[in-house]
């Protein structure tokens, strides 16, 4: 695309289409327009180069805001570059690109100025230092410009540049990096927080002077940080009086002109305030020695903070974190000397924990208008930033040196709380409520989302307050009243599933199949997912601990329940009650199959209307789980019954692949797998007329469809090769096309083997034979331009396939019609040495017969110059048998994970219940390799008496001497 007026202009026009609210326009099925011209266009020359000249000339600021958006998501998309795929920007641009992008981010508003900050951080992650090393420079020299607009700019830059630091995992790579950055960048950035804070102080009167420099002041925070969290820094540690004093100063700040009369946006200094405490706690855990001088000042100044800060939620992030700087002063050893009276024990449980507990109006609201919000803090542990769970927390860090105290103290404020309620529970259920937050954050000592707690304060009796306290609201007539508490009582359930005894969790399950109806999204929502942890639950010999028998009497209501609670408002695509009904299924098994006409039915119907608009991925992939678990538990005791799955799928099948549903079309072909590999006999005709849509190119162009189209041509393949042969011989070479492309990928190069060996295992040997040295010639030039330990392992179990499927002798033809004594070199340079990579027992079984019909069926082996390789190639395979796996990787190499590529695919979720079946080629023919390789070397020695032997005595090492021998034994046979 030309950088000219015309092409700056359709852009626009389709920018503008983009926004459109109708998705006819936006995300049409077969013009291109919008979307899918966007899409079309972004692999040309100059594409984000007219982005960026958009966002900087156009009149328009809606579409200079479009544009930084969509030139940031393309740079998100396209920026990395993958091996073994083409470089989807090209250099030029690239160079363009760094070149352009911080001025005109330090000149735009700060709208789009977010997006090219958001831009520069994509592209630093890949290029700095090594293929950017001016940008800190080019930053840096920003600083003396005195313009906040700019200043702010770099400094949000560096923010979404460094805070990876906070994540990565040690290296040389990263300290290097680290270190280039704190030499160019530490002193600018003290010098900058110095005169900023001084700055504060001249305009301390000038309100919109003051928003400017704090939001520079939250930035610097953040940015020291990321620069400390790695290690202390020697200039960090050098200037700590600086920061650490100045830091002090701002905590216990307090201008009037800062603070705002929103009572749920936190202002410009309770953020400030926020990261302080995050900077302090850092220190306190990690450089507590250094920090020690600092320490009782930040301690006095938080606990101030906290005493006298409100209950409004725009203080909510301040105080959560003031208190998790407590919680992690209280469990170091050398601070313990600063709790230790209990004086302060039961002002820090008075005046910070209780009252961070209760369950105010705004968490009401959340409860009710934001539920999805709430249950995801509470469940899923995002609750990082709430004041309940920063007291949890403290809790839990001061039990570690002062567990009796403090529970003697919690006893009493939940006992008092108890009483409180019973006297009035319509008017005091929050006391309740945070009697029950206060007896599991006392309780709870370990916690893990897969086994809930893990363990207990052995002072707090869990089962006898679930008795007395848990139990009756559930046992409550009405399912909605006291939502909030019916959310308690159920959450403690899930939470102590492993402390409360089983007889009490088997009362508790009709009380949570009841508690499915309940209105309040997050009362049905928390029983679905209570119901799905406790049938995941082992007993004793791993099998579960709530069994099908004991489920029996509620299955019905059980199944009835969950779907219904899928057609309550705010719930249609609750991932909770998808995964129950997963878990349900996966639990009862055969017990389901009555029910099965009615809820395939349902399944479908959800299937067909969130297909229109796939917006919950997880509820998605739980569906189709379900669905799986459907046809697999029918279809077990009934085969027959696999036709009724496909005449109900198919349908929507045909829909989803017709409009390129591109999140589903994954599922779709592991489902169809699955169906098709519960046919017996020939492949129904159904499927044969979808087979040359599965070849075209297009679709292998999604790394997410990749390996479920794989598996899907191996299931044609094992049902119908012959047909395949017969019918539809003028694909095959559409078929090994595929193999092809899947083989030059080092992502997906085990992905063609997969497929290729399935071609060799089960399609007539005629249809093939004309592709077969080609075959080969490709898989010797890939091995030539790029040998890696997968491909290796993966080309070592294809020739070994091949030789049991065709011979001995056809391997050795076959190697040596491409180059003369190539049989020879494949033996020295490929199997020898490296068939002790190979890994699992079915590829080891294929190897193991394969080299054992190269010993024993081959002649040339016997006769010729090949023979000298007989003995190590003997060594070999019984080294593959007794030493272990050679699990070595040459330093060189890393594979690219096929889920890290970027692009616009979803990538592949493996379905678990879709699970294919582990396929020995070689099971029928053999069944103990050992036992196989002393009766072919038996008859070969009949064959040619006494040749085996001398071999055998003259070369083979003693101890591979004495196992062949314990073969020989094993298989009652013996050499001549």
């Amino acid at each position: 695309m030309e950088l000219s007026d015309a092409n700056l202009q359709t852009l626009t026009e389709y920018l503008k289409k983009t926004l459109d609210p109708d998705p006819a326009i936006r995300r049409p099925v077969c013009s291109l327009t919008a979307e899918k011209f966007l899409e079309s266009v972004e692999g040309s020359q100059n594409y984000p180069l007219l982005l960026l000249t958009l966002l900087e000339k156009s009149q328009e600021n809606v579409i200079k805001v479009c544009a930084s958006v969509t030139f940031k998501n393309y740079i998100k998309r396209n920026w990395r570059i993958v091996e073994d795929e083409p470089n989807k920007i090209c250099e030029s641009d690239r160079i363009a690109i760094k070149a352009n992008i911080v001025p005109l981010m330090l000149s735009s508003p700060e709208q789009i100025q977010k997006q090219l900050s958001d831009a520069i951080s994509i592209i630093g992650r890949e290029d700095f230092p090594q293929k950017w090393p001016d940008l800190l420079t080019e930053m840096v020299n920003r600083f003396q410009s005195g313009d906040f607009h700019v200043i702010n700019g770099v400094l949000r830059t560096a923010h979404s540049l460094f805070k990876r630091y906070r994540h990565e995992f040690k290296s040389n790579e990263l300290w290097t990096e680290i270190k280039l950055v704190l030499d160019a960048f530490a002193l600018p950035l003290t010098n900058l927080f110095k005169a900023t804070i001084e700055l504060c102080s001249t305009h301390a009167n000038d309100a919109s002077a003051l928003k400017v420099l704090f939001s520079s002041l939250i930035l610097i925070a953040k940015l020291f940080y990321s620069l400390n969290f790695q290690d202390l820094p020697e200039f960090f540690e050098d200037n700590m009086e600086t920061w650490m004093t100045n830091f002090h100063s701002l905590l216990t700040l307090d201008n009037k002109l800062l603070q705002t009369d929103d009572e749920e946006e936190a202002g410009l200094l309770e953020l400030l305030k926020s990261q302080i405490c995050d900077n302090a706690a850092l220190y306190a855990q990690k450089y507590d020695e250094e920090f020690q001088p600092y320490l009782p000042r930040f301690v006095t100044a938080i606990w101030n903070l906290l005493v006298t800060t409100g209950q409004e939620v725009k203080y909510d992030l301040l105080v959560s974190n003031a208190i998790q700087f407590l919680a992690s002063v209280c469990e170091r050893p050398h601070y313990k000397h600063l709790f230790e009276d209990q004086n302060i024990l039961t002002s820090i449980c008075e005046k910070v924990i209780v009252p961070n507990m209760e369950f105010r109006a705004a968490d009401e609201e959340a409860f009710e208008d934001n539920s999805e919000e709430y249950i995801r803090r509470d469940l899923e542990g995002s609750d990082i930033d709430t004041r309940r769970r920063a007291a949890c927390d403290l809790v839990r860090g001061l039990c570690k040196f002062f567990e009796g105290p403090v529970t003697g103290i919690f006893s009493g404020y939940v006992n008092s709380m108890l009483q409180e309620y019973a006297k009035n529970p319509s008017v005091n259920w929050k006391h309740k409520d945070a009697a029950i937050y206060l007896v599991t954050s006392l309780a709870s000592k370990a916690q893990t989302q897969k086994h809930g707690i893990t363990q207990a304060n052995e002072l707090v009796n869990l089962t006898e307050f679930f008795v007395n306290h848990i139990q009756p609201d559930l046992k409550s007539a009405t399912v909605n009243e006291f939502p909030v508490l019916k959310a308690d009582g159920i959450k403690y359930i899930m939470i102590f599933r492993n402390q409360v005894p089983k007889e009490q969790l088997l009362v508790s399950i009709p009380l949570l199949i009841n508690h499915l109806q309940a209105e309040s999204i997050v009362v049905h929502t928390y029983a679905a997912h209570a119901l799905e942890r406790l049938f995941t639950m082992r007993g004793t010999n791993n099998a579960t601990l709530i069994t099908a028998a004991e489920m029996a009497p509620f299955v019905e209501v059980l199944l009835t329940n969950l779907f219904k609670a899928l057609t309550l408002p705010g719930s249609s695509e609750n991932e909770y009650i998808m995964k129950a009904i997963m878990r349900s299924f996966s639990l009862l098994q055969e017990s389901i199959i009555p029910y099965i006409p009615s809820v395939i039915t349902q399944l479908t119907q959800k299937l067909l209307a969130v297909s229109k608009n796939p917006s919950k991925p997880h509820f998605n992939h739980y569906m189709f789980e379900s669905i799986c678990l459907s046809i697999r538990i029918t279809c077990k005791a009934n085969p027959e019954a696999v036709g009724s799955f496909e005449e109900a799928l198919f349908l929507v099948f045909t829909e989803i692949l017709q409009n390129d549903v591109q999140e589903f079309i994954p599922y779709v072909f592991q489902v169809m797998s699955l169906l098709l590999e519960m046919h017996k006999n020939e492949i129904p005709s159904s499927y044969m007329a979808l087979f040359p849509h599965l070849l075209q190119p297009v679709l292998w162009e999604r790394t997410g469809n990749i390996p479920p189209l794989v598996r899907l041509l191996q299931a044609y393949l094992e049902r119908g090769a012959s047909t395949i042969a017969s019918a539809a011989a003028d694909k095959i070479p559409g078929l090994l096309g595929v193999f092809q492309k899947l083989i030059a990928s080092k992502a997906n190069d085990h992905q063609g083997f997969y497929l290729l060996n399935s071609i060799i295992e089960h399609m007539p040997p005629e249809s093939v034979d004309q592709y077969r040295k080609q075959i080969f010639i490709l898989l010797f030039q890939r091995l030539q331009n790029s040998k890696t330990t997968k491909f290796i392992k993966s080309f070592l179990v294809f020739i070994n396939l091949y030789c049991v499927r065709y011979g001995a002798l056809a391997l050795q033809e076959i190697f040596d019609s491409i180059q003369p004594k190539m049989f020879g070199m494949v033996l020295e340079k490929i199997i020898i040495p490296e068939i002790q990579k190979v890994s699992g027992q079915v590829e080891k079984k294929i190897c193991a017969v394969g080299i054992t019909k190269i010993l024993t069926e081959c002649p040339p082996m016997m006769d010729t110059e090949y023979t000298k390789l007989w003995i190590p190639l003997l060594q070999a395979l019984i080294g593959l048998f007794e030493l272990p796996e050679d699990d070595t990787i040459p330093d060189e190499e890393h594979f690219i994970d096929i889920e890290d590529t970027p692009g616009y695919q979803t990538a592949f979720s493996q379905l678990a219940f879709a699970g294919k079946k582990e396929h020995d080629p070689v099971g029928q023919m053999v069944n103990n390799p050992r036992i196989h390789l002393a009766q072919s070397l038996h008859k070969l020695s009949t064959a040619c008496p006494g040749r085996v032997l001398s071999m055998l005595s003259t070369s083979l090492n003693a101890e591979a001497l004495q196992y062949l021998q314990g073969y020989l034994q094993a298989a009652s046979v013996s050499l001549l």
